[in-house]
C-alpha cells in the first residue's frame, strides 16, 4: 500500500470517528499540509464518498449519507461489536433478521482478520444466551454451513452420530431453530438437516456443480409439518387467525 492510499484510508478513518473535523486538525493528524487534506478529500469524493465542507465558526469537513452505503472502516474493537450483534441476529435475537444477519456475518467474516477471529468465536457463547428465540446452535458450525452454501463446496457433519456428505444449498431460519437444505449424496435425494443437532462440521474442498434446487423454505416448511410427527389432522377452527397464531406455537405431545 502506497503512502497516498494509506493517508487516504486514514482520513476515512478519522471522518468517520467524529461528525466534523477542521482542515488544520486533519492536517495536524496526517501530519501534511491543508492543501493536502483538500486533494484526498477530493480522491474520497471521487470513490463515492460524500464528504461536506462548510466554512466558518463550527464549520469544516464532514462524512455525510450517500444515496449508495460506500465500504465503511471498522477498527479491531468495531470489528469484534459488529460480528458479536449479527452473531446474536443469527441467533434469533433479532426478529425475523437470522437470514440477513448471516449473510452479513458470512461478508464480514471473509475479511476479518485471523487475530479477531478468536476473540468473536470466545464472545459467541454469552450472544447464544441473549438469543431467546431459537434453540442455541453451534457459531462456527452455522459460519462454515453458510460459506460452504456461497462457495458451493460439499460439507461433511455428523447427524444423531452418523456421518454424512452433502452439497450445501441454503440455511433457514425459521422461529425456532436453523435448517439446512442439502442434497444428500450417499442417499441420492434432497434432505433437511436441524444444525442444532449436527457435530464436528466441516467444509470439503470438493466443489459441486448446482442442481435444480426446490425452495428452500418450503422444502424446509413442509419437512417439518408432514415429517417431525407420526400423526397427522386437520382441524377447522372458528377464530381469528390472529387469536390462533400464538397458540399454534406451542408444542403439543401426540
Amino acid at each position: 500500500m502506497d503512502d497516498t492510499t494509506e493517508r487516504v484510508l486514514t482520513l476515512l478513518g478519522l471522518l468517520q470517528q467524529r461528525q466534523v473535523w477542521t482542515g488544520p486538525e486533519l492536517a495536524d493528524r496526517l501530519g501534511v499540509t491543508p492543501r493536502t487534506v483538500r486533494r484526498d478529500v477530493e480522491r474520497l469524493r471521487n470513490l463515492g464518498y460524500p464528504v461536506h465542507a462548510s466554512k466558518g465558526i463550527g464549520g469544516g469537513y464532514q462524512l455525510g449519507s450517500g444515496q449508495d452505503l460506500p465500504p465503511l472502516l471498522l477498527d479491531d474493537e468495531e470489528a469484534i461489536v459488529t460480528a458479536v450483534a449479527l452473531l446474536a441476529g443469527a441467533g434469533g435475537a433479532i426478529a425475523s433478521g437470522g437470514d440477513v444477519a448471516l449473510r452479513a456475518l458470512t461478508k464480514l467474516d471473509q475479511v476479518l482478520p485471523a487475530r479477531l477471529r478468536h476473540e468473536v468465536r470466545a464472545l459467541s457463547s454469552s450472544v447464544e444466551s441473549f438469543g431467546g428465540g431459537r434453540d442455541p446452535v453451534d457459531a462456527a458450525s452455522l459460519m462454515t454451513l453458510a460459506r460452504a452454501c456461497r462457495d458451493e463446496v460439499e460439507v461433511g457433519f455428523d447427524y444423531r452420530s452418523a456421518p454424512r456428505r452433502l452439497e450445501p444449498y441454503r440455511l433457514v431460519a425459521s422461529d425456532r431453530r436453523w435448517y439446512l437444505l442439502a442434497y444428500d449424496l450417499d442417499r441420492d435425494d434432497w434432505r433437511s438437516f436441524r444444525v442444532d443437532r449436527m457435530s464436528a462440521v466441516v467444509a470439503r474442498t470438493w466443489r459441486f456443480r448446482p442442481r435444480a434446487a426446490p425452495d428452500a423454505a418450503t422444502y424446509v416448511q413442509e419437512g417439518v409439518a408432514s415429517r417431525a410427527y407420526r400423526q397427522q389432522a386437520r382441524f377447522l377452527v372458528h377464530a381469528p387467525a390472529m387469536s390462533c397464531a400464538g397458540r399454534s406455537r406451542r408444542r403439543r405431545q401426540w
